[in-house]
């Protein structure tokens, strides 16, 4: 499975960054893989009754494909922020017309304004500390503040994929619920995401431990463009179904939660 990092993001924080090569290749795709853009299709979709003039942080940019997404929904371009830890996700990202960007770790995000929104794409998994960065994120909400966070699921689905893109842990839905409320926070919805590639997933994980499949590290991301339509629609359909239920059981689980008073 491609790289679910920081958001749409590069990784972030208490750690090395990216191979170069990968970065590279993952800045080429990320607008339009099917993973990335259906996550941020969710994220689009929740936010889509919020305030236009409310102020939100993206934590783990990347090149700020999301934050501009807000702009084209009328969100002010002057109250989007992104942070993420490499220079060139930065760069993209003021070359993209977002110029509230910024090089931090997001164990210490250093910024004085509150916040209104956070959103974290997979960013958490790659923080050695990862309540450290949950208590620094509370704190920069306003009062009610929201907090949207995606991280991988399920240690059963750990692979060299995880360990390529320096992963320290995956999350069980139970597990970010109990990190988040112990670290300030109130769940408001928690959910597995990506529910129907779960199973092909899985066992294409569970053949590769067992040395019954190999898959390329480098040509992951464009062998999964051949069914980049079919996975988005697939994926864009559990968005929808999001609104009404939880899924039981996913590659992804999220939590959005509010800032306790």
């Amino acid at each position: 499975m491609a790289k679910q990092n920081c958001g749409n993001h590069t990784p972030i924080a208490g750690r090395n960054t990216m191979k170069e090569s990968f970065e590279k290749k993952y800045h080429e795709i990320e607008k339009n893989h099917f993973w990335f853009k259906a996550r941020r299709q969710y994220i689009l979709q929740y936010l889509k009754n919020c305030p236009r003039n409310s102020r939100i942080l993206d934590i783990g940019s990347s090149s700020g494909i999301l934050l501009n997404e807000l702009a084209e929904m009328g969100f002010e371009r002057s109250n989007l922020y992104g942070v993420d830890i490499s220079a060139n996700a930065i760069r993209n990202c003021k070359e993209n017309g977002i110029q509230n960007a910024f090089v931090m770790d997001a164990q210490n995000i250093t910024l004085e304004q509150k916040f209104d929104i956070i959103i974290a794409s997979d960013c958490l998994e790659h923080l050695k500390d990862d309540e450290k960065a949950l208590k620094n994120w509370n704190s920069l909400l306003k009062a009610d503040g929201t907090l949207l966070v995606f991280v991988p699921a399920l240690m059963a689905l750990w692979s060299e994929h995880d360990v390529e893109n320096m992963h320290f842990r995956r999350y069980t839905k139970t597990e970010l619920e109990t990190k988040l409320k112990q670290n300030g926070f109130q769940i408001s919805k928690a959910s597995y995401w990506n529910f129907f590639l779960f199973l092909p997933i899985y066992a294409v994980r569970l053949l590769s431990r067992l040395n019954l499949f190999k898959k390329g590290k480098t040509g992951d991301l464009e062998d999964e463009m051949k069914f980049n339509s079919l996975f988005y629609n697939l994926i864009n359909s559990e968005n929808k179904l999001l609104k009404y239920i939880n899924l039981p059981i996913g590659v992804s689980t999220y939590c959005i939660a509010k800032k306790q008073a």
